[in-house]
């Protein structure tokens, strides 16, 4: 059975949310979907393959997408981050590589910025072969 990247969505709009979802599984990803970061915080406690979170940054609640992000690296600094915003985001003060998308972004380049990076570690999505003997 072929594994996949596992990808966590938190974006509290549903349309956006399913749109985005829609878009990796006709990719190929796993998908989990959140509404909020405490969502995302709990999904993550079950779920230790997550290997990429597309957050949005304006989020209900206490906690917002650059808190989960500060969260995600600082516990599982393995999970590419990328973060969308309808407003201009200075990611300068993350101190990581974390990709941004201005919404209204383009579905297609954030599948592709997912396969670029989980891609480094594509190893890891193959199934593992016993060792041959003859």
């Amino acid at each position: 059975m072929r594994v996949v990247a596992k990808i966590l969505i938190v974006e509290d709009e549903p349309l956006i949310r399913f749109v985005l979802a829609d878009q990796l599984l006709e990719e190929g990803y796993s998908v989990i979907e959140c509404g909020n970061v405490l969502e995302a915080i709990a999904a993550l406690g079950v779920n230790d393959d997550v290997d990429a979170i597309v957050t949005d940054v304006e989020m209900p609640g206490a906690l917002n997408g650059l808190d989960l992000a500060r969260l995600i690296k600082a516990t599982k600094p393995f999970i590419h981050v990328l973060v969308t915003s309808g407003r201009e985001i200075d990611l300068t003060d993350l101190d990581w590589d974390a990709s941004f998308f201005p919404k209204p972004y383009d579905l297609k380049a954030i599948a592709n910025e997912i396969g670029r990076r989980v891609g480094s570690h594509a190893s890891r999505f193959l199934p593992k072969r016993p060792n041959a003997t003859r």
